[in-house]
This record gives structure tokens, sequence and C-alpha cells, in this order.
């Protein structure tokens, strides 16, 4: 394993004060140095310590080191002379990565056996071919090679396997078969897959190559989900919301006021409607518990138009009584073959169908008995029928823009409007 190499026993590093070297560009500054087993000046920090076995002193010993092409990483080991415990293992010496990283190597040579490898205790390690996976936190970190990376995971099988074929012979003896393919492996008699996922981005598998491309290494940076980050002890970021507008597309509104007839507390309903090829209408709907009483009206929820519209639908079938219309308060209604007219503001705004509309006159009309002309004019532009044949044109309809007269500007109270240059017409209040 790489790391025998830096764990062994040595004097305590000199080197450990920063002021005894002077300041480098290098964030690491003298503690960490590039890992080598030929720097003889490179060597660990040894600290006595609790051995968690046997309860008396042992020894740690720590070694802060930088990975060519990667990063700084605390090699640490311990061993107690008193009962042989011994562990190693690695830790990332920056902070956790903004992303998770996963290393994807084909192993087709000894040399590929032999390529370094930080495994951190929260990556996983897979082997597809075998269906084999290492969980991640079911192992230390270490510093290591693709070999001992196998070799490691070989020992952890074999070390229950006295006990197993005792307890479990039939399952031993999978396992043994399975120990037996792994040994394989390390042979490289054909290439296999090794996949190392760590959601930290604190692993690494060396490019011997590096800084050029390795066709045998993939290296994919990737976001973590939020139950890796759950598993890493951070704070997931939530995933960003849009602040959405309160849509009022899709929630009907209600406030308090008081019925028009009884003047008792009632309750009105608001709701912003999309009228398909047209424009957006506000429906409002009163209903009186005390009396009764119920009322509904309908408001443009657009401004003036620049122009008014005329509408003139030729009523030619009864299946005409069903379209849907729009009638602003300020829309008259004509039917000459009937000389019918209804004037402006008599109704109020209604949103409904051309039956609903006409069902004071509906006798003469809804039977089909007689073709009429429906008519719309509306000098304020915001009134509506629907064309049965949208978006192609109706045969039947006719859709006119015309140019208001200053009459109708006076009904609605344009022609007092200013609507530019009024800043400069406002004279100083004294």
């Amino acid at each position: 394993m790489a790391a025998s190499g830096a764990v062994e026993p040595g004097p305590p590093a000199a080197a450990a004060a920063p002021s005894a070297a002077p300041a480098r560009p290098s964030s690491a500054g003298p503690f960490f140095r590039p890992f080598s087993a030929d720097d003889e000046e490179q060597q660990p920090t040894e600290i006595e310590s609790l051995c968690m076995n046997c309860y008396r002193n042992g020894m740690t010993r720590l070694l802060l080191t930088r990975i060519p092409f990667f990063r700084e990483i605390i090699v640490s080991s311990f061993s107690c002379e008193h009962c042989g415990w011994n562990n190693t293992e690695i830790q990332s010496a920056g902070r956790i990565q903004d992303q998770g990283v996963r290393y994807t190597l084909t192993v087709r040579s000894q040399e590929d056996m032999n390529r370094e490898v930080v495994k951190t205790d929260c990556a996983t390690t897979r082997i597809p071919e075998l269906d084999f996976e290492i969980p991640a936190f079911s192992q230390k970190g270490s510093l290591t090679t693709v070999e001992g990376l196998i070799s490691r995971a070989i020992s952890g099988l074999e070390q229950d396997q006295p006990t197993r074929k005792v307890l479990e012979d039939t399952i031993a003896e999978r396992i043994d078969e399975f120990i037996v393919k792994l040994k394989e492996l390390k042979l490289v008699a054909s290439p296999f897959t090794l996949v190392i996922d760590d959601p930290s981005g604190n692993s690494f598998v060396e490019n011997p190559h590096a800084p050029q491309k390795d066709d045998a290494l993939v290296v994919t940076h990737y976001t973590r989900t939020l139950e890796q980050a759950e598993m890493l002890g951070i704070q997931a970021e939530a995933p960003e919301k849009k602040v959405e507008e309160e849509d009022l597309k899709n929630e009907v509104l209600q406030f308090n006021t008081n019925c028009p007839e009884c003047s008792a507390p009632a309750q009105t309903n608001m709701k912003v409607v999309q009228i398909p090829h047209f424009k957006e209408v506000i429906i409002m709907a009163t209903n009186c518990e005390s009396c009764g009483h119920r009322t509904n009206e309908v408001k443009s929820g657009g401004a003036v138009e620049p122009l008014g519209t005329k509408i003139t639908l030729h009523i030619t079938d009864p299946s005409d009584m069903t379209r849907d219309l729009l009638k602003s308060e300020t829309c008259s209604v004509e039917i000459p073959e009937l000389e019918f007219e209804l004037g402006m503001g008599v109704l109020g705004g209604k949103f409904t169908t051309l039956e609903g509309l006409l069902k004071d006159i509906r006798e003469l009309i809804i039977a089909g008995k007689m073709k009429a002309h429906f008519i719309m004019n509306d000098v304020a532009g915001n009134s509506y029928l629907q064309n049965v044949y949208a978006p192609e044109d109706d045969p039947e309809m006719k859709v006119e823009r015309y140019k208001r007269t200053f009459d109708q500007n006076e009904e609605l109270g344009l022609n007092d409007m200013k609507t530019e240059g009024y800043e400069s017409g406002l004279a100083p209040q004294r």
C-alpha cells in the first residue's frame, strides 16, 4: 500500500512552525509537502495517545502531505505496542467540496493496479463486473492503490470466515468463491471497471499521464442530492424556488361586503379568468345569505382599447346559442331583425353564453325559426364573442375596429384626460 511509507516512525517534524520558512504563494504553506518516497525531510509527527482497545498509551503518527494534481490530506496511523492494535486512515485537510466526484477507471494492466488512490470514508467503491460494492462509511479513509483497495476488501471478507464456516457454512462457501474472483482481478486477466463515488468530492484516483488526458479514467463532477448532503452532515441548499407571484388565475379571492338589497353583511367572490383568444377578465359574484339576493358582474382585466369594437354575428343555427360571450358595461346590443336594442350599461358586465344574454327573447331566437344578426357594439373595445372556428376566421361573424367619435369619447370621459406631457402643465400650488 502506498500509505505504508508515509507512516514509518521518525523524529518529530522540525519545520512545523510557520515562522521557520518564508511565506509562499501556496495556501498550504510549509506544512503540506508533495507526497514522495524520495523526500527524506518529509517525516510524520508523533503524538502519544490513548489506545481505545487496551486503554494504555500508544503512538499516533500524523503526516501532512499534498497529492500531486489533487489537494492536501492528513495521513494518520496509530499503533499500540502493548496490545498490538493498529489503525491507519486519511482525512482531507480541506473542506467538503462544492460538488461530489465520481471516478470511473478501466483497469487493463498492472500499471493501472498501481495507481494511487485516495478514498475517503464517505466514498462508495464499486466493481460492476462482479456486482460488488463497498458502501460509504463501512471503511476508514485510506491512501492506497487500486490493488490495495482490492486487497483490503479481500481481508475484510476473510476476517470472519472461520466463524461463518461454523455457523453458516453455505454462506461461507459463497464468500470463498467471491474471494477467489477478487483475487483473480489482481492478476488483470481481463479488464474490469473500478468506480469510486464520493459525494464530498475529496476522493482521488491518480492520472499517471497528468496533466495530459487519461483515456482509461473518467472523472465526473455532480451536484449532491439532499440525501447525500444529509449523509455528510451538511445543510443542503434547497433547490432554488422561483419567486412566484400570487396566482390569481387559480385562486378564488373572497372579501366581505354589504348586500345591495338589504345591506346585511355578505361575501363577494372574485376570480381572474383568461378567455381564449381574448384577454383576462375579472368575475365578481355576491351572495347574500340573509335575503337570498345574488349578483354577478364582469370587469375587463385591461385598459380601454385604442379602438372600439363592433362584433356582428349571423345566427344561422341553434348551436350558435352556446357561444361564450363577454359583454362589458360599455357595450350595447342590437338585433336588427327584431328591432331590438339594448343600451350601453343597461345590464352591466356579463360573462355568459349567447343564450344566456338572449333569454328574454328566446321564444323567437332559440327555436331557430328565424335567422337574425346579433350585434355587440363596445366603444371601449372590451367585449368578446366566441369564434368557434378559432384561430381561423368565422364565416358567420365579423369583427370591426373603429375610431370613436367625440361624443363616444365624452361618454367614456376620455376627452378631458391628458396622458402625455401632463407634468409640465402642473402649476405650483401656493
